[in-house]
């Protein structure tokens, strides 16, 4: 029952190159178990390794992140214990994306949003089971309203195309995972990406530029995927993200050093300004975490 359906990360990934500024925020990234102290919920669709929150400090302290947001995994399901219990600990460094539907009841909610979640979690994704309906679309959003939250949606393929007008309806902010999962063998000028393009235009969603390895077309190298990614934080400098994605999960065929995805990020937003944008002020703002002071100029010699 608990054999894992998907490989590991990286055991051992490699410094990067890149000096993060301080503050920087991993914002989209999971905590697996361990399965004794926080069990992988009995309705799950695939089982991953273990990848507890010690797991995820160690690599962040490797990488210099310094804050992330921890989206609750599908294989954890609705029970929100080992998030919770990542939030406490993390003392205002972490926040948290929950799976809500209509059933959760009202104070649940409100215990999440004291612990530290800022966002509810909708997959469109076949992998991990049914998408929700437009009915409980509604329900969801009226349960996580009155805290300000917004919307994760995760789609792949055609998905943020077919579901763009539901985007558009959803009277929150709306958190588009790993770029939409575009399909790039239909490169950069295809449906899907005009799409995901024309909603950052609306000023009320945002992307994550994760999962440069998820996309790319044939990796190692990643240039299409960090093409992507350039383009939409071109587009929207003041509404992208990123985060590893760590540990990686339902990743078949090729696991990427979370070292050379690090290494992406000056291709993806150029500049100490543009990398300060991306990493610490724009999660700042999405996330509701404390400001970080930008750091003090050297005086002139």
């Amino acid at each position: 029952m608990n054999e894992p359906t998907c490989p590991p990360p990286v055991a051992v990934p490699r410094t990067p190159r890149t000096v993060l500024p301080p503050g920087a925020c991993d914002a989209h990234c999971h905590i697996f178990g361990p399965t004794s102290t926080f069990p992988y919920a009995p309705e799950r669709t695939f089982t991953p390794p273990e990848a507890p929150r010690e797991r995820l400090e160690e690599l962040h302290r490797l990488l210099g992140l310094e804050r992330a947001v921890i989206v609750q995994s599908a294989c954890h399901g609705t029970d929100h214990s080992a998030l919770l219990d990542a939030l406490e600990r993390g003392a205002g460094r972490y926040r948290g994306v929950a799976i809500v539907t209509s059933s959760t009841p009202p104070a649940e909610v409100r215990r999440l949003h004291e612990a530290g979640v800022r966002g509810a979690r909708l997959h469109f994704t076949p992998h991990l089971g049914s998408a929700p309906s437009e009915e409980e679309i509604r329900a969801v959003v009226g349960l996580v309203r009155p805290y300000g939250w917004h919307i994760a949606l995760h789609v792949q393929g055609t998905g943020i195309a077919d579901h763009e007008a539901l985007v558009r309806s959803i009277p929150l902010p709306v958190v588009i995972d790993h770029m939409a999962r575009v399909d790039l063998r239909d490169g950069l000028e295809s449906p899907a990406v005009h799409a995901l393009r024309r909603l950052l235009e609306s000023g009320r969603v945002w992307v994550k530029v994760s999962g440069a390895d998820r996309l790319a077309l044939s990796p190692p190298p990643m240039d299409d995927s960090a093409a992507l990614a350039r383009l939409l934080v071109a587009d929207a400098p003041e509404r992208t993200v990123w985060g590893t994605d760590f540990p990686h999960p339902n990743t078949h065929g090729f696991m990427p050093d979370d070292g050379d995805l690090t290494d992406l990020l000056p291709e993806i937003a150029p500049g100490t300004e543009g990398l300060r944008r991306l990493l610490v002020d724009n999660p700042v703002r999405c996330f509701g975490f404390a400001p970080v002071p930008p750091v003090p100029s050297a005086p002139p010699e």
